[in-house]
């Protein structure tokens, strides 16, 4: 009878907590509903006010169309010198993201809230990385143009400082996520701050960190392109040297070297992630 009891009493709590989950779906529906409408407002108010002129869209799709074709086919009578300079865009590429993972990691530790020694140096840290990438990379591009002058240089550092502000938030992100017990323990086994860190920290955050920076690495050679265009050098000036010439079949050339550098970043990016995966 005792057993009876007892599954009946399971029954009944079980009948009401189902019922109290259905009484809530409504709430969730009407903040959805809301939600939904504020958006479709939001759009439709937004078309109106940037009053676009839906007859050049037509207009210019055509003439879209006639340039486009006028492109083909490619020109790559050129290849060695557009080569060199996609190599050169991806050493940019390469050099910035490994600078900025390299400082990013180091001063992550100092934004994580698990580790750091002192909640205004997590906040100047956060701080930090949230102006770095406030500021989009062409700026940074425009100003280390202007301050230390064209060629690759320039593109390094304004790939290094913009990275440096998503990858410092990412890092400190994946270290305050990592298991509380870890630290715990170390610390109970007499572990200083270093051993907590390499021995603890670096092994649970590696994963993710290493994906976080791969990401990172596909960005910023595309960034590196747009840097090339306002004198960072690089297949990004290539571009815009052709297009300027109205050279419109080495223009479409170039631009299939691009996609195949960033097509063959993704394809190596993947089943590096794969591999960590199965790890």
């Amino acid at each position: 009878m005792n057993s009876i009891q007892v599954d009946k009493n399971s029954i009944a709590k079980s009948i009401r907590l189902t019922g109290s989950s259905i009484k809530t779906k409504p709430k969730n529906g009407k903040y959805l509903l809301w939600a939904l409408s504020i958006g479709t407002f939001a759009f439709i108010f937004s078309l109106l006010q940037l009053n676009i002129d839906y007859t050049k869209i037509v207009s210019g799709t055509s003439e879209f169309v006639a340039m486009f074709a006028k492109m083909f086919p490619p020109d790559a009578s050129d290849w060695l010198s557009v080569v060199d300079s996609a190599v050169l865009t991806f050493q940019m590429t390469w050099v910035g993201t490994l600078s900025a993972a390299i400082f990013s990691y180091v001063i992550a530790f100092f934004g994580a809230s698990n580790i750091t020694p002192n909640p205004v140096i997590k906040v100047a840290v956060r701080g930090f990385g949230a102006l770095m990438r406030a500021i989009p990379v062409m700026v940074w591009g425009i100003i280390f143009v202007a301050a230390v002058g064209l060629g690759p240089m320039p593109g390094v550092m304004a790939l290094t400082v913009h990275s440096m502000g998503m990858l410092t938030k990412v890092f400190s992100d994946s270290i305050e996520e990592i298991d509380n017990g870890v630290i715990e323990a170390l610390k109970a086994a007499g572990a200083n701050k270093i051993q907590i860190i390499t021995r603890g920290v670096i092994p649970a955050t590696f994963t993710s960190s290493l994906s976080w920076f791969l990401l990172r690495l596909d960005i910023d050679l595309r960034y590196s392109t747009l840097l090339g265009m306002v004198g960072a050098g690089g297949i990004g000036w290539e571009l815009v040297y052709s297009m300027r010439n109205y050279n419109l079949n080495r223009a479409l050339f170039v631009t299939l070297i691009i996609f195949t550098m960033l097509f063959t970043l993704e394809i190596i990016n993947n089943s590096i992630k794969r591999k960590i995966i199965k790890v």
